[in-house]
């Protein structure tokens, strides 16, 4: 695993003794001497992590981090401040401008490296979510978007803590709800299936359970691909660096030491809530572009390249299984007087309205899609024509039978449509061919005087 570490310091000696350690697990290595020049490399998308230095003349650490994580741009890259400051109150100042961790100097080579590795694999993920969500001159504009929906009011967190002593969540607990949905289960047993079962946003483990591997469970969580991206966070006791180091390497996202100071707790759980609701967002940016790169934005019905990517693979599949597959082509009846009489607006809004009384009578496992323009068509499969046709009859009559409210139910237009219906056959037929004797059949309709079902034999 290799990583661009920016180092940011103004003493040159710090920066060399960080670069050495840093080099030495074979990470490259940028440095930067103040503020601005460290933005300017965030900005430019130069560096995966940030090591940085609070003490610095002009702008310090603490402004750094907070412009940082305030521009769309750079807000994903994970920032750890190494200074020699060492108070609590210091510690807490960066985490609250969005620090994902904060070492105190003389930094422990094992935390540092552990640390930074982890941040590194976090980073990956998100990064691959961000090449996914947006591209090029779409970056700014989508992460700017994503950045005003992470800070958007939210509904509670739900946070689960798992420890099986009083004393030593009660406090936690305290602190936590406040603004905060939170479980407690005292069980280290049952809390696998708790978390699992259970709709949480944040994990608290704490390294101390009596007769039992808090690691176990935390490498469960990450290999169960409903808990693989929920933030987990331990609580260590002094003495523990090393299973902490370990945790890291599992995929724990942060760990606080006990005794719990409050303030860096609600510090550290508002860091993991934002990170997840960053990386949710994105995810659920590349779910929506993955739906409208298949999906019929009006009628919400899969569009022609879905149609084109799936009905061969299905088509070959139930042929290879000698298994019935029925094409049903439905085309609106005279749609041009429709726009021409109430306009395009009504038009579409027929359109939607047939999509959507087809999508009301057809199964989910038939491949519904608009074809182009007013026509549809749906793929039926283990259906032979004799069911299929019943289906289409219906469909037609709910189209005759009931007009189409427009204009907030003022206006009702009536219209019909037109289906034409084939089955595969089993000797020797291609999809195309189906397809081909489906149109027929619709164009058959159409001749015949319109709003009727043909059904061609294979």
């Amino acid at each position: 695993m290799t990583a661009r570490i920016l180092v940011v310091d103004d003493i040159p000696t710090n920066v060399k003794l960080l670069e050495a350690r840093l080099m030495a697990e074979y990470f490259q290595v940028l440095t930067a001497c103040n503020g601005q020049d460290a933005l300017d490399l965030c900005e430019s998308g130069q560096c995966d992590i940030v090591l940085l230095d609070v003490m610095m003349p002009g702008m310090n650490g603490f402004e750094v981090c907070r412009r940082l994580k305030s521009n769309p741009i750079t807000m994903h890259i994970p920032v750890v401040m190494v200074t020699a400051l060492d108070q609590p109150e210091d510690r807490i100042q960066g985490l609250e401008a969005g620090a994902d961790d904060f070492l105190t100097k003389p930094v422990n080579d094992l935390a540092l490296v552990t640390r930074v590795k982890s941040l590194v694999r976090l980073k990956m993920l998100t990064d691959d979510l961000r090449l996914r969500a947006s591209n090029g001159d779409e970056l700014a504009m989508n992460y700017s978007k994503v950045m005003a929906e992470v800070n958007a009011p939210k509904e509670r967190p739900n946070v689960i803590i798992v420890d099986d002593r009083s004393a030593s969540y009660e406090k936690v607990v305290t602190a936590l709800s406040k603004s905060h949905n939170v479980t407690v289960e005292t069980d280290p047993n049952d809390a696998l299936f708790s978390i699992v079962e259970g709709n949480y946003d944040l994990a608290i483990i704490s390294l101390g359970l009596e007769n039992f591997d808090s690691l176990r469970l935390c490498s469960h969580l990450r290999s169960l691909e409903r808990t693989r991206l929920l933030p987990l966070l331990v609580v260590a006791v002094q003495g523990q660096e090393d299973v902490v180091s370990r945790a890291m390497e599992i995929g724990v996202n942060d760990y606080i030491k006990s005794p719990v100071d409050m303030h860096e707790l609600l510090a550290r759980v508002k860091t993991q809530m934002t990170r997840k609701r960053y990386n949710d967002c994105l995810r659920d940016s590349v779910q929506q572009t993955i739906e409208m790169a298949v999906k019929d934005s009006l009628t919400g019905l899969h569009n022609r390249r879905y149609f084109d990517m799936h009905f061969p693979s299905l088509f070959e599949k139930s042929f290879a299984l000698n298994k019935p597959v029925t094409a049903m082509m439905c085309d609106i009846d005279k749609f041009k007087s429709v726009n021409d009489t109430h306009g395009h607006d009504v038009g579409d809004l027929v359109i939607a309205e047939v999509a959507n009384r087809i999508r009301k009578n057809v199964r989910n496992v038939d491949i519904a899609c608009r074809y182009g323009g007013e026509e549809f068509i749906v793929i039926m499969p283990d259906t032979d024509i004799v069911y299929a046709s019943v289906v289409a009859e219906r469909i037609r009559r709910e189209v005759e039978e009931h007009p189409i409210l427009a204009e907030n139910g003022s206006k009702q237009v009536y219209t019909t449509i037109s289906m034409g219906l084939s089955s595969i056959d089993h000797e020797s037929d291609t999809p195309s061919a189906l397809m081909k004797r489906a149109d027929n059949a619709l164009y058959a309709a159409k001749r015949a005087g319109r709003n009727q079902v043909i059904t061609v034999a294979a």
